[in-house]
């Protein structure tokens, strides 16, 4: 039963960082496309989002070890 705890929380978190970093470039590229003399601080924000939309699968990692510890 733990292993499918922790592999559906991996799972469920990579799945969600990916369609939430796919969601922030494909809007940053819109941005940079309507307004290209906002490139630099599009792609800033979008590197900060996407930094904290990846914590979201490490944060799932570690949830799936307390599971399995258990």
């Amino acid at each position: 039963m733990g292993i499918l705890a922790a592999a559906i929380a991996v799972g469920l978190g990579a799945l969600g960082a990916g369609i939430g970093n796919g969601l922030i470039v494909g809007r940053t590229v819109e941005g940079i496309a309507r307004q290209p003399e906002l490139k630099g601080t599009l792609q800033t924000t979008m590197f900060i989002g996407i930094g904290l939309v990846e914590a979201l699968p490490i944060i799932g990692v570690v949830i799936g070890f307390i599971a399995l510890a258990r």
